[in-house]
């Protein structure tokens, strides 16, 4: 499979990144650990510019959330007020997460974005809730380069050792998921003392 995808990217350049990381960060549950990683390796070995990975791979993993992001403020709240009541959602269900998003919608899309299994999902509420374009655009596009530039870096320093890599990846999903757990705390303690 990493071949595989060493081939693709090496074949198709910054656009196959861009093309995987859009897929990845919308409708497409395609994870970045296995895009991004052989892409550092090519930049490692010369074949690709290290900057340009990061920033095709930032630029993709944005604008599949962008177009989440549309997606579910434009249809999502018309389709969850007439089909809500079959997954539990409930018109002041719906009120509720669009408060929520209007007060927390900046920490949550940024942790969001760093959580495997749920950055492709974060974009849906923030829709929901219209949150503001600006502020989903920002903490979008920080937390998807912190992912990108640790998975890029990844991939340059170790992309040949496939146990190593696999090794370092779950080793760095622990620690990510730790510091956010941290970001979430000092949120929560900053907001109790407003």
């Amino acid at each position: 499979m990493i071949n595989f995808l060493i081939n693709t990217i090496g074949s198709l350049g910054y656009l196959g990144i861009f093309i995987l990381m859009f897929l990845e960060s919308s409708f497409f549950p395609f994870p970045s650990e296995v895009v991004i990683p052989p892409a550092g390796y090519l930049a490692y070995k010369g074949e690709m510019n290290l900057y340009l990975v990061i920033f095709y791979g930032i630029f993709g993993s944005y604008m599949g959330a962008l177009f989440n992001y549309f997606l579910a403020r434009k249809y999502g709240r018309k389709f969850l007020i007439k089909y809500g009541r079959y997954f539990f959602i409930s018109p002041a269900r719906l009120k509720k997460l669009e408060i929520f998003f209007g007060r927390h919608g900046h920490i949550s899309t940024f942790n969001g974005r760093l959580i495997p299994g749920i950055r492709q999902y974060i974009s849906l509420p923030a829709g929901l809730a219209k949150m503001n374009i600006g502020i989903f655009s920002l903490y979008t596009i920080l937390g998807a380069g912190i992912w990108v530039v640790i998975l890029t870096l990844l991939g340059f320093f170790i992309g040949k050792n496939e146990i190593l890599m696999k090794e370092y990846s779950h080793n760095i999903t622990i620690v990510v998921l730790t510091l956010i757990a941290v970001i979430t705390l000092l949120y929560y303690i900053h907001n109790r003392r407003k």
